[in-house]
């Protein structure tokens, strides 16, 4: 594969079936899979589960179009192509003898997606697979799935069993600590394969101070008011999201946006709530909105000067820009992998550029250094642990 970085072609020896490529984003590690499919796989079809972003943008069908595979049978030179989002992948839990390519770590918990995931991976089913992630697990809950796959546990059950601990006297099951932490590093280690690499772009972060209306935050978080519904907070989700509601409302956010143009006239801004899009929307009459979230799929504007708005939760991760070199993050996220990812959209290895700017809105106000202390140290924020400290968890 002469087309393959160095740091590309020397992990492409160590990918078997049943691992995870681990690497950060922009790394190239669509590209290494798909040399690991014509090299080991072919001529199995296969079927690719990624984002539904990644899906709409045809990425991956272009990386595998350079060696002739497509997906209709009487046009490929090896095996059918098949992409689709991670939201279809029941459609394929009966695919036998193909191989898979798991663009991301989206098995969580419990649900659909995990249980279709494991079905297409039983030996009955003679499939093989592959998983790329970024960030492959937040906790060993996360593990689950890719170790029964691999044969290591029967079933969640088992796991839990031998490696969880839960708290007592909790409403709800809580994880207190988890136990034979040397089995469960072995297993990881045998299944994720490191991609480093050197960048050679830089990242330049510039933290940029906004306002916050003291007075209303005051009620909610003295008086425990809703002051959107003029109701008393009920809960302590209300609580936290009536807050930031009133935080990321301020419009010296706005005025940053309008600054941030003015030097980045191509401006990518990440969001988490439908109110901050309704605001972020009253610039459209001022340069080119296009926007990505739950309702709108739109295309990043092909014109001098855009704003393109994306959601956390929609598009984190699984597409990529190399026609701006700036990211504003008009709020927060919680997830730390959201965060990682969110950071990668512009940080490719075909970028043109060597300086990237990272924009970050930040109110000193009970909450935005809270959630920003966590991100620094690559966690999530956890909501219980910071009500309990600031006294709001009998709301």
């Amino acid at each position: 594969m002469d087309d393959l970085y160095p740091h590309q072609k020397e992990v492409l020896a160590k990918i078997r079936n049943g691992k995870i490529l681990w690497g950060g984003t922009g790394s190239g590690k669509s590209r290494v899979a798909v040399a690991y499919y014509r090299e080991k796989e072919s001529p199995r079809d296969v079927y690719v589960i990624t984002t539904a972003k990644k899906r709409d943008s045809l990425d991956w069908e272009k990386e595998f179009i350079r060696y002739g595979i497509y997906k209709s049978e009487d046009a490929t030179l090896e095996g059918v192509l098949t992409v689709d989002s991670w939201n279809n992948i029941v459609k394929y839990k009966d695919v036998k003898n193909a191989f898979f390519i798991f663009d991301e770590q989206r098995l969580v918990g419990s649900g659909a997606w995990t249980k279709a995931f494991i079905h297409i991976t039983k030996p009955k089913q003679r499939n093989h697979w592959i998983m790329l992630s970024a960030t492959p697990g937040d906790t060993w809950l996360d593990y689950i799935p890719v170790f029964i796959a691999n044969g290591f546990y029967n079933s969640r059950a088992e796991f839990k069993r031998e490696h969880v601990v839960y708290a007592t006297y909790t409403k709800f099951p809580k994880v207190e600590r988890y136990i034979g932490i040397a089995k469960l590093n072995r297993y990881r280690n045998q299944l994720l394969v490191h991609m480093p690499y050197d960048r050679h772009t830089i990242r330049n972060t510039y933290e940029i101070p906004v306002e916050y209306d003291k007075d209303l935050l005051k009620k909610v978080v003295k008086d425990r008011w809703n002051v959107y519904t003029d109701e008393p907070i009920k809960n302590v989700s209300e609580f936290f999201y009536t807050m930031r509601r009133v935080v990321y409302s301020h419009p010296s956010r706005l005025n940053a946006v309008r600054d941030t143009l003015k030097k980045h006239p191509k401006l990518i801004v990440f969001y988490n709530f439908d109110y901050e899009l309704e605001i972020l929307r009253g610039l459209s009459d001022t340069v080119t909105v296009a926007e990505w979230n739950g309702k709108k799929h739109e295309p990043i504007p092909d014109t001098d000067s855009w704003l393109y708005l994306v959601q956390y939760v929609a598009g984190a991760e699984g597409w990529n820009c190399i026609t701006t070199d700036a990211t504003l993050f008009y709020s927060l996220t919680y997830s730390y992998k959201n965060w990682h990812q969110a950071h990668g959209r512009i940080d490719r290895l075909n970028t043109p550029f060597k300086d990237l700017h990272y924009y970050v809105l930040l109110a000193q106000s009970e909450i935005d250094p809270e959630v920003m202390a966590s991100l620094k140290a690559k966690k999530s924020f956890n909501e219980v642990r910071f009500a309990g400290r600031i006294r709001v968890s009998k709301v």
